[in-house]
């Protein structure tokens, strides 16, 4: 009897515990479930959009290679391992920045900068004939260009477009350089509604169609959170864009010939999307996307289409003319909103020009940016810099005059059967097969008995620099017109490259064969990344 009396008691006391701090508990279970909840749920959000983008096998791959780098030990190891590709990718750049003035010289060189200019100049590399894509103009009325370009430069170096008041010439020049272009890619048949501006280059010309894009779309229909999906072999451009202005990046698969696959867009596609992304060509591969599939699935899902035109805007509008097959990549496909289109590559222009063109100025608008409350006055700008050259806008002018319609057909027809020939004679290289089905004149090849970064660095031993790509390990070649008279020397080197890798490949652990090698296969792409910024990090 004691004892049950006792278990009541035990039990009435406990009972008066509990509902004395019962409100207590309810106000920290409360408390848990408004503040621990948000973030587990915005954890699981977050590792679903991670999913949802990059796939479960990288998600779990970057996860564990994340815990393995805080095991004591791994981490300093693959630190030091880290720095030894450093290291080697800096070994040159060390020694050059120990003779690079560092503060202003006390008494002014005069017209002596130019015989500095001079020498400093004789250090770079070769690049005449030998070099992929980077000098676009070359043959033998080269000299003639580059006088009438640096001409054209030095009659406005003092220029500023920012100032139209001052300098209308420039404001005239600019927009004539839009509509010539325009004029090549589908303009007369939207009635003259094609719209742009010039750009410092391609990655500008990009990001500007991006933002405006999204702020496009953020008007017309109210996403606050955008998405932008592009193809695995898009220009990297379109990472920085993302980055910028903060949009998600999905990346789509390509098909087994490298074009975009368009039904994997189409399954990325939902409410947030504000643009999908197409190519004329690629920069890796040189192929030209379903720009036509795309532009339906645009229209179909309503959603802007950005085409990449930056390398072949002033080839293929050309080659079609030509009669060269050439699928639709302009604005006469429907669906398409803007384009990018580089004029310093095959345009034959200054580098440092480039034209963003909108299908019309409801979505262009968007791209400028005006302040009205500013203590300085009231300002408008078109594009990311405020100041800008009005002397390159007046070089590409002068190479756009210059050189015409029959100048550019001439120009491309040379490069096409150049490409031809550079194609045909790779893919008669035992050991080498030519990616994709390349449209003009970029031209990928790999190797399956071979290692084909170090037929790429065999390359770089004669003379030559070629472009090194990855997913799938790869090289690239993209033909000017430096190169129109050089194909059979590119080939022959091409040729004893290969031999003496199949015969020495054990001997040649030299050169950047074993980064890209290594870059290629590591799964852990944050330690690439870690070394990339390393490396522009010191370069600076």
């Amino acid at each position: 009897m004691a004892a049950s009396m006792a278990l009541g008691e035990l039990w009435q006391a406990s009972n008066y515990f509990l509902a004395q701090i019962e409100p207590a508990i309810l106000a920290l279970a409360a408390l848990a479930v408004g503040v621990i909840a948000p973030w587990v749920l915005s954890a699981i959000s977050c590792a679903y959009s991670a999913v949802e983008e990059k796939g479960i096998q990288r998600v779990l791959l970057n996860l564990f290679f994340h815990a393995c780098r805080k095991i004591p030990g791994v981490s300093g190891y693959i630190l030091r391992e880290q720095n030894k590709v450093i290291d080697k990718l800096n070994s040159s750049t060390k020694s050059k920045r120990s003779r690079w003035i560092s503060e202003l010289p006390k008494s002014g060189l005069g017209n002596g900068v130019l015989d500095w200019l001079n020498s400093e100049r004789q250090k770079d590399m070769k690049w005449e004939g030998k070099c992929s894509g980077t000098v676009y103009i070359g043959g033998t009325d080269a000299e003639q260009h580059f006088s009438l370009l640096n001409e054209a430069y030095a009659l406005f170096a003092h220029t500023n477009p920012l100032h139209a008041d001052v300098f209308p010439s420039i404001a005239k020049f600019e927009a004539e350089v839009v509509a010539m272009t325009a004029s090549m890619l589908g303009s007369k048949e939207l009635d003259g509604q094609v719209c742009g501006n010039m750009t410092s280059g391609g990655t500008e010309s990009i990001l500007m169609a991006v933002k405006s894009t999204r702020d496009y779309m953020r008007a017309t229909k109210g996403i606050t959170k955008p998405e932008m999906i592009i193809p695995v072999s898009a220009h990297s451009a379109y990472n920085k864009a993302a980055q910028y202005f903060q949009i998600k990046l999905k990346i789509a698969p390509v098909t087994s010939n490298l074009q975009a696959d368009v039904s994997s867009i189409k399954r990325l596609i939902n409410k947030n999307t504000i643009m999908i992304v197409g190519s004329a060509p690629g920069f890796p591969h040189g192929v030209v996307d379903p720009i036509e599939e795309l532009g339906a699935l645009a229209i179909n899902k309503r959603v802007c289409f950005h085409v990449d035109l930056c390398l072949g805007g002033f080839v293929l509008p050309f080659a079609r003319k030509l009669g060269y097959s050439i699928p639709p990549f302009d604005f006469s496909v429907p669906g398409v909103t803007s384009i990018s289109i580089d004029v310093h590559k095959y345009g034959l222009a200054p580098k440092g020009t480039s034209v963003v063109l909108y299908r019309n100025h409801e979505i262009r608008r968007h791209q400028f940016v005006a302040v009205t409350d500013w203590s300085g006055g009231l300002y408008i700008s078109p594009s990311m810099a405020g100041s800008r050259p009005g002397a390159l806008i007046a070089g590409a002018w002068a190479a756009l005059a210059s050189l015409g319609e029959e100048g550019y057909l001439k120009i491309t027809k040379s490069l096409m059967e150049a490409s031809k020939k550079l194609r045909d004679g790779i893919q008669e290289i035992p050991g080498l097969y030519v990616l994709g089905d390349p449209a003009m004149t970029v031209i990928a090849f790999g190797s399956n008995d071979c290692d084909i970064f170090r037929v790429n660095d065999a390359m770089s031993s004669k003379g030559w620099s070629l472009n090194a790509l990855q997913k799938p390990s790869s090289v690239h070649f993209c033909v000017t017109l430096q190169h129109v008279d050089a194909i059979d020397k590119l080939l022959e080197d091409l040729r004893c490259a290969v031999k003496e890798v199949k015969e020495n490949q054990s001997d040649m652990e030299e050169g950047m064969a074993p980064i890209y090698g290594a870059a290629g296969k590591m799964p852990d792409r944050g330690i690439i990344g870690d070394i990339l910024i390393a490396y522009m990090d010191n370069t600076c």
